[in-house]
Formats: C-alpha cells, structure tokens, sequence
C-alpha cells in the first residue's frame, strides 16, 4: 500500500498565525500559505475577512487544511466595538449586520450552485428575510458552571468559580459572563454575576470537567416575548444537594427578577459526560408555573422547559410567514386538500397553515414524541380544527401509510441539521405531489437533497433565505419545488 503524501504546507496541531482573506459558506474564514510551490488553502471557522488570528491545525490534506481558532490577534477593519461582552455564541456581533447579511447571501447561493446543481440560483433568489430584533432577540440561553475558568488578562486557565460559556473549542474551560452579551435578556445577564457570588457562598463546587465532579451544572433560563416572564431552571447533581435551600434560592430569584419571574426548576444531572443535555435529569417545579406562553402570528404555544420552540420568535413569525406565502401561493393545491407536514415539530407550520385555508386537512409526522404531544395540546389550545398528529419515523410513517400516494398535493418539509436520509427523500418523492415547500436550518444538506429532487423532476421554483441567528454563521432556507 503506497504511503500518503505528507502535507509540505502545515502539519496536524501546529499552531500557526493566520491572515484572514476570504468567507466561506458557514463561518468559514479563508486564509492562505503563498509560498514558490504555490497558494494552499486554511479554513478557519468563526474568521472574518481582514482578521489575524491565532489557529490550531486540526485536519491536512493534500489540497487544503481546517483550523481551530484559538484566538483574534488583530479584528478586522470592518469590525466595530460595542457595549456587549464578546461570548462564543456570537463571534460576528462587531460586524455591521449589513456586512453579515451580505456575506450569508453570497456564501449561500454559491453553495446551491455548487451542490445542488442551480445555476440559475441568483434568478431564483425571492427575499433576504431580516431579524425584527437584532440584538437580544433569544428566547432561551444556556448557561454553565465550571471549576476552571479563563484569565483573560494572561489569556489562559485558572481555578475559578465560573458561571457563563464555554470558552470557543475547549472543552474544560468556563469563561464568566459578567454583563450582557447582547443575545439574550439584559436584565438576566447583567445580573449573572450575582446569581454566580450566590451559589460560590454556598460552599457547594462547580462542575469539575476533567475530574467529572461538582454539584452546579447549568442555570437555563427561558423567556416569552409575549409576557416578558422568564422560566428559570438550575441543574445540579445529587452530591451534595442536601447542603442546597432550593425554596431559598427561589426566593433569591423573585428579588432580582420581581414579577417576571414566572417560575422555578430544579433537575438533577448526575450524568458524567460531557455532552449531557442541559434539561436530562429528573425535574422538579419549585416555585411558580412550569410552563410559559409565547404567541406566533395570533396563535398560543405553551413552552415548557424541555419544549422545542424557535430561539427566535419574531424572526420565526417572519421564517412562518414566507413558508405560509409559498405553502398557499397556488391555493388549488391546498383548499380543500391534504397537506402533508413532515418533520413537523410542534406542528406551528402546519397549525398556521390549517388557520389560513379553506377544509384544509393537515398530516403532521416527527419522530419526536414530546413535539408531537406539544402539537396536539397547541391545536387544542388554539381551536385549529383538521389536524391529525403522528409520532413516527418519516421514512416508516410513508411505508405504512401507502394510501398517501398520488393524493397529497402539497408537502411542507422542515427537517433537522442533517437533512433528509436519501432513502427517505426518495419516499417522500414516491408520494408523487405537485409541489414541495422545503424550509432547512442547513443549506448544506438542502443542496445536496436539491440535486436529488432535480433528478426526480422536482425543480426549484424560488428561494428566500431568513436570518434567525444575527451575529453566527447561521441561516435558514426556505425553497419551493415544483414538479415538471
């Protein structure tokens, strides 16, 4: 077996410093190594155009390389200060978001002309579909303990009582948050660091990642838009929670945040991993209500503290509006029709939808069991009739359900990250309906089921994009298909 060809370049976690010359589809920052043998290509995600940053190589290759960012040695030109604390969750929150804007548009198409064969893609573009509220616009956020923070200053490790984010690619290591980051509630954040002095003066430890210990895992906090109330959760272990006055902490709660708290969990995590979700564990209510309400376009979802909800809900409004607009732009193929929803989540596509046309019955499928309940209880909830919910694998739904074929006119699609397996899509496609309204949180697998789509006779009839997540890499799509 022939041996590989070394990368005369860059070697595997050599640690290197990095111009930044061009973005690439997904906060991909290029930069360049030009030497007599030739230009090769680094890609540093979360990088701006105009930055010197510090990076890890992380993976070579013959063509290219990826790197990790470590750190931003000079911002770009583009870059502005402002008053908020720089997170990790937000690494183009200096960018005016014109510039952001533009860059997601431009590293979108081309995506679309590269994988999913469109070349006509900047015809078929419809709106750039703008966030309402550009800053503080989330409706939850996460936030974790740990017993090993970051020294600023000196730019590394220290043991500290830390309550905030992870520092960006490390893994150990908390970084205190200690104002508001600009993402989130203010009121909340500028308060973090009386929540963190609070549960230090208890004594009990911080999660110890390495060492995989401690009693304080994550404070989670959820807020409606609709009430302004916020729904707080604390997740601790078992160890040591005899030591630890929830009622007390409660109390603690309601005199910071006054009456817009609107309750109180506790879970206890006791998984050692670390990649535990935030909200696995057995939860308790101990003050308050367990759930909120936030409203979407008139309509009434109950969110609970393990709901799936959009992070965005006013930029959600506007993503639900324009998949509603292609969903009824020919209403012969909804009126008094079966569409179906698949990966439907908690059903709010399909709910607005049934909402807006005429004996129009829904079929609404998702693996996720919980969603699907939430779904129901929300029809209930907002009186939405001709809604019939499933709880099951989309791939084994169609297979069971063969009476579908050639009766579904219209197919709304919102899958996960990943995008639909092939041997799914082509189920899907086995259906054989007239039009096909694909939102996707990842351009990269819509582009890909794109090309498959065109080679069963669905073509792309237009596109839009929608900023849910201003100041990340993030973008969503939604496309409409018709078929030939």
């Amino acid at each position: 077996m022939p041996r590989r060809e070394r990368n005369k370049f860059v070697k595997k976690n050599e640690v290197l410093e990095l111009k930044i010359e061009d973005y690439a589809f997904g906060g991909k920052g290029i930069a360049r190594i030009h030497t007599d043998d030739g230009s090769f290509v680094i890609f540093v995600p979360n990088t701006l155009p105009g930055q010197l940053v510090k990076a890890q190589i992380s993976k070579t290759s013959k063509k290219y390389a990826e790197g990790k960012l470590i750190d931003v040695l000079e911002i770009s030109e583009d870059e502005v200060p402002l008053e908020y604390q720089d997170i990790p969750g937000a690494p183009y929150i200096q960018l005016p978001i014109n510039l952001q804007h533009q860059y997601k548009k431009e590293s979108t198409l081309s995506l679309f002309k590269r994988i999913g064969k469109v070349e006509n893609i900047d015809d078929l573009f419809d709106e750039f579909v703008t966030s309402p509220k550009v800053f503080h616009y989330r409706n939850k956020m996460e936030y974790g303990f740990s017993a090993i923070g970051y020294d600023r200053v000196n730019k590394t490790d220290k043991d500290e009582f830390t309550l905030g984010f992870k520092r960006r690619g490390v893994w150990w290591m908390g970084d205190n948050l200690e104002k508001d980051s600009g993402l989130f509630d203010k009121q909340l954040e500028d308060n973090l660091h009386v929540i963190r002095a609070y549960c230090k003066d208890t004594g009990l430890q911080p999660w110890h990642g390495p060492k995989r210990e401690g009693f304080f895992r994550y404070f989670v906090v959820r807020k409606s838009f609709k009430t302004n109330e916020l729904l707080c959760n604390l997740v601790t272990t078992s160890d040591g929670l005899e030591n630890f006055d929830l009622k007390k902490f409660a109390i603690f709660l309601e005199n910071i945040l006054g009456n817009r708290l609107a309750g109180f969990l506790h879970t206890i995590n006791d998984e050692t991993g670390d990649r535990t979700i935030a909200t696995t564990g057995n939860i308790k209510l101990i003050y308050g209500k367990d759930k909120i309400v936030e409203e979407l376009l008139g309509l009434n979802f109950e969110i609970s503290m393990k709901s799936f909800f959009q992070t965005n809900p006013k930029c959600a409004e506007k993503l639900y509006s324009k998949v509603v607009d292609y969903v009824l732009e020919d209403k012969t193929k909804v009126d008094n029709t079966v569409v179906m929803d698949l990966f439907c989540g908690t059903g709010t596509i399909g709910q607005i939808v049934a909402s807006k046309s005429v004996n129009t019955k829904i079929i609404g499928v998702d693996i996720v069991a919980a969603a699907i309940e939430d779904a129901k209880k929300n029809a209930k909830r907002n009186n939405i009739n001709g809604l019939q919910f499933f709880a099951a694998d989309v791939g084994k739904f169609l297979i069971e359900h063969p009476t579908y074929k050639n009766t579904i006119k219209t197919i709304i699609l919102d899958p996960a990250r990943a995008g639909i397996a092939p041997k799914t899509l082509q189920k899907i496609i086995n259906l054989n309906a007239d039009r096909m309204v694909y939102v996707s949180c990842n351009p990269a697998t819509q582009a890909r089921d794109t090309e498959l789509l065109a080679i069963a006779g669905y073509e792309m009839k237009k596109i839009s994009l929608v900023d849910q997540f201003p100041h990340t890499s993030h973008i969503e799509t939604v496309a409409l298909f018709e078929k030939k």
